[in-house]
């Protein structure tokens, strides 16, 4: 024990320096502490209360002659204490215990001033059945309130028990019996201590030959032998592990249930033992000069925390945190711990910081508080340039203390092996920042140790995650050349753009990048085409357009599901969200678009793709040459063919090229356009109104690229019939043109009559001989009569070059026709004047003569006519019985009258309806005779002016 260190854990106290107060008179027999107070029993019965600083607080008498042991209870605030009183009787003994109510003051005999705990309850110890010792231990265990437990050492080796509520004098008493030896000197009973054990209740005894250990069960308790060996009095101390301390001159010995335990070879004789705060308290007495030396051991880090020479202690307590030692000439000495940074500066000076980490890790400081000390220790063996145990240290202080401040410290390349050690730790802990591991890759490329780099690129945690930032890690492998590593971590992650990444622009393996393109899930493997799909299409155009096939279509596992599903086809990823990877490369986009709309009739985007493949088709502009690098053998046999036959039907055309590659371009563009006129009318079926495809855009193409046949198929099925005859007007096809109108002008099957004779003006204006064509025109306007002669003359009068010898036929014919009309319209007339010259007489001779009904029978019945009888001026007679209510009108003339009144109503209701009037003028061959018949009708009438000033 010479060699364990001494340190001043501990100071005195209360300025060092203080001393029982003078009130307490009497020789002190016993001492007690708890609920923030001292309590001293004295030999004359008084027993004393100190406060904080040992001064006097009050007293009392509590017993006749002396106070022998007391307890202060902590639960509740009782005190317990054995002492003598008066004897009454002979027989009864003056040995009682009491227990005072701390909390319950009552006035001593007829002195206010002086007050007392009120005593609650008092019991003779010895009775018949529990004859009269010595008392040389004493020991309260409070159970549930108001239980208590009293434990009673006597000189002949018995204890005596006493549970209840004293108070109530509610109590058992038992026997315990420790040794039963004639010499009561080695078989009194001197240390007693509990120790509760869940349910368990058990009681350690101490005699100077022997240790026992009692269990009580209710009323019933067993005891057994622990060792051969005890103690004194007072040299019995419990720890705060429930374990027993019992001090001999050799050693301290601890005793759990099952025996002895540990044993400290701290030679002396023990006068007192205790234990504070983990601390073993140890009063050793000094036979030479007569004095006593007090020490306070750390069992844990095996020092001695204080050592002090002390004058004869009688008493020791523990109370406020501080150790109180009470001398023989009632002087005093309170010492308390220093506070925990006192003490590791003191450590830290003397450079002891293993101690001082023992020392924090024992007393169970927070995590924080023990980083602090490991790093002190760590920057002192880094000073002494001891890396290697400077960064064991540092690794400790993970995740208290900030990285940077290790990390700074072994940045030098000659300590690149300790900081790769540091940052392994980190991550292994996942402390570790995206910084780390790129300092701990770095580190393990610097060193060349691809061993190190498998495993921590391997390496995965609890739930199969990586320790480290994935993409950091991608990015730092990548860029030291470790590419297979990085594709490890970026194929184990699921990062398939940093994988394609390193496949294609750092090693160029472009069949490899489609076979993981193509294991991928459909959603994945879209989204990573998108990315790197300009690359694939550059090097592997082919191979690419296969996978956008998969990707697109029903190929594959999908292709279990039929085209039909719309459903499904809204789920597939749309060719038009690949357009912009062919940017450079149009010929391998039509391809695609061409397989895509081959394989899918029904796509939700065949709208865009349309548009796509015409402006592919009909755009002069765009390159394509490198069409035969993106095509297979047979894509280009098949070009070839469809190259000859347009190099033929360009030949035919007088527009043959000598030059190779210029004649190689004209094949191209016939081609593109032949596949651009088939889409444009396959995409427009005769069911569908509108077409799959943008007519705009259709439209807006076909004339910047002067692709005339697109142009007319387009405005023929827009019936925009008239932008027809005008492309033909603008190419001077006459023949054409005639052909057009033939098709396009026959009213019977829906055509535009009216082309005629915009064809007619054509000629009119053309400035040359067209006699011919003006025939065969005015051929057809003569028979559809769309227009008037005097049109006809007026039209080709502009034309300077035709003679009047073209139409002399037709004006010859139109004549004639005319004056066959007249003669109808003249006899139509004439008939006309003279029913209105008979009408006329007729309604005059109604207003002049009398009529003369001579009809004999009734028109309506038949029978003879009798009165009364109604007659009418239509020269229809009637019974009135026969006419009923409606005698105004005659039943016979009546329906043919309404019928002309309700015409003439409409007809006024109509001359209302202006649009309608314009209509009927527009459609007509005739606006005028519409005009005619209106105001025959009399729907117009002449406007009545109103009146004037004059006249």
């Amino acid at each position: 024990m010479y060699q364990w260190r001494k340190f001043e854990f501990f100071e005195k106290k209360l300025a060092g320096k203080c001393s029982i107060p003078e009130e307490v008179s009497g020789r002190i027999e016993c001492c007690s502490s708890g609920r923030g107070k001292v309590v001293i029993g004295c030999d004359d019965g008084t027993v004393s209360f100190l406060d904080r600083g040992l001064n006097f607080s009050y007293g009392f008498q509590a017993h006749s002659s002396s106070v022998l042991f007391l307890q202060q209870l902590k639960q509740r605030n009782y005190l317990v204490t054995i002492g003598e009183d008066e004897q009454i009787t002979p027989q009864q003994s003056a040995m009682c215990l009491k227990v005072f109510d701390l909390d319950r003051m009552q006035s001593e005999g007829t002195s206010s001033s002086s007050t007392s705990p009120d005593c609650i309850g008092i019991l003779r110890i010895f009775t018949n059945q529990f004859p009269e010792a010595k008392i040389t231990s004493f020991l309260v265990l409070e159970e549930a309130p108001p239980i208590l437990l009293i434990a009673i050492g006597l000189d002949n080796g018995c204890i005596y028990c006493i549970k209840g509520d004293i108070a109530r004098e509610r109590i058992t008493r038992f026997k315990l019996e420790v040794d039963n030896l004639s010499d009561k000197s080695l078989s009194s009973v001197t240390g007693l201590g509990f120790r509760v054990d869940g349910q368990a209740l058990q009681l350690f005894a101490v005699t100077p030959s022997s240790v026992s250990l009692f269990i009580l069960q209710n009323k019933t308790s067993r005891g057994q032998t622990l060792d051969q060996i005890g103690s004194n009095a007072n040299s019995v101390a419990m720890s705060d592990r429930s374990e027993l301390i019992i001090g001999r001159p050799e050693a301290v010995y601890f005793y759990e249930v099952d025996g002895r335990g540990p044993c400290w070879a701290f030679e002396g004789q023990k006068k007192f033992l205790g234990w504070f705060r983990g601390y073993l308290l140890c009063v050793i007495a000094d036979q030479r000069n007569g004095y006593d030396t007090f020490n306070i051991y750390d069992l844990k880090n095996r020092l001695i925390a204080h050592s002090l020479v002390v004058k004869e202690v009688s008493h020791m307590l523990c109370e406020w945190g501080n150790i109180i030692l009470i001398m023989a000439d009632k002087s005093a000495l309170c010492i308390g711990e220093k506070d925990m940074e006192s003490k590791l500066d003191m450590l830290f000076k003397k450079n002891l910081y293993t101690v001082a980490i023992n020392l924090v890790q024992s007393q169970q400081a927070d995590a924080a508080a023990t980083a602090e000390v490991l790093r002190k220790y760590g920057d002192h063996l880094y000073s002494k340039q001891d890396y290697d145990e400077a960064m064991a240290q540092y690794i400790h202080t993970i995740g208290h203390l900030e990285p940077s401040y290790v990390i700074q410290k072994f940045l030098d390349a000659q300590r690149i092996y300790n900081l790769t050690n540091y940052l392994e730790k980190l991550h292994e802990k996942g402390l570790a920042s995206k910084d780390h591991t790129t300092l701990l890759l770095n580190c393990y490329t610097k060193l060349k140790d691809v061993d190190k780099l498998n495993v921590f690129i391997k390496s995965e945690d609890g739930v199969g995650e990586h320790k480290f930032d994935v993409e950091t890690a991608i990015r730092v492998c990548r860029a030291t050349n470790y590419h297979e590593h990085a594709m490890y971590v970026a194929k184990k992650a699921g990062k398939h753009e940093w994988y394609l990444k390193i496949l294609l622009e750092d090693l160029g393996r472009y069949e490899e990048a489609l076979q993981y393109i193509s294991s991928l899930e459909p959603s994945q493997a879209g989204v990573t085409v998108k990315e790197y799909g300009k690359i694939l299409v550059e090097h592997k155009p082919v191979e690419t357009i296969e996978i956008l096939m998969r990707l697109c279509t029903e190929d594959g596992e999908s292709g279990k599901r039929r085209a039909a599903n719309v459903a499904y086809l809204n789920m597939l990823p749309s060719p038009v969200d690949f357009l912009n990877i062919f940017i450079h490369h149009l010929p391998s986009l039509m391809d695609f678009l061409e397989k895509y709309t081959n394989k899918v009739k029904d796509s939700p985007a065949q709208v865009e793709i349309h548009n796509t493949l015409l402006e592919l088709y009909l755009s002069n502009d765009l390159s394509f040459s490198s069409i035969s690098q993106a095509s297979n053998g047979e894509d280009l046999n098949l070009r070839a063919r469809s190259g000859a036959t347009a190099t033929s039907r360009s030949g035919s055309n007088g527009k043959f090229i000598a030059d190779g590659k210029d004649s190689n371009k004209v094949k191209d563009r016939l081609e593109k356009q032949e596949k651009g006129l088939r889409l444009l009318k396959s995409a427009w079926p005769s069911e569908l109104e509108h077409p799959l495809y943008d007519v705009d855009l259709a439209i807006i193409l076909c004339e910047m690229n002067e692709f005339k046949e697109g142009l007319l198929y387009l405005y023929e099925k827009m019936k925009l019939y008239k932008e027809v005859i005008a492309c033909y007007m603008q190419a001077h096809d006459h023949e054409g043109l005639i052909a057009c109108c033939k098709r396009l002008g026959d009213s019977g099957k829906g055509g535009d009559p009216t082309l005629w004779a915009d064809l007619l003006k054509y000629f009119g204006e053309l400035g040359e001989d067209c006699s011919k064509e003006v025939k065969e025109v005015l051929t057809y306007i003569e028979r559809d009569d769309i227009l008037p002669p005097i049109i006809v003359l007026q039209t080709l009068s502009r034309n300077p070059c035709l003679t009047l010898s073209v139409i002399k036929d037709y004006i010859a014919r139109k004549l004639e026709q005319e004056s066959k009309l007249i003669e109808e319209d003249r006899r139509a007339i004439e008939k006309y004047q003279e029913t209105t010259s008979a009408m006329r007489k007729e309604i005059q001779d109604l207003r002049t003569n009398a009529r003369i009904f001579q009809l004999s029978k009734c028109t309506a019945c038949t029978f003879t006519l009798d009165l009364p009888a109604v007659h009418f001026m239509c020269i229809h007679s009637f019974h009135q019985r026969c006419l009923g209510d409606n005698e105004k009108e005659c039943p016979v003339c009546a329906p043919e009258y309404k019928s002309v009144l309700e015409t003439k109503r409409s007809l006024e209701q109509n001359s209302k309806d202006q649009d309608r009037f314009f209509q009927q003028v527009k459609s007509s061959k005739d606006g005028f005779s519409v005009i005619a018949e209106y105001f025959g009708k009399g729907v117009i009438s002449k406007t009545s002016s109103g009146p004037t000033g004059g006249s």
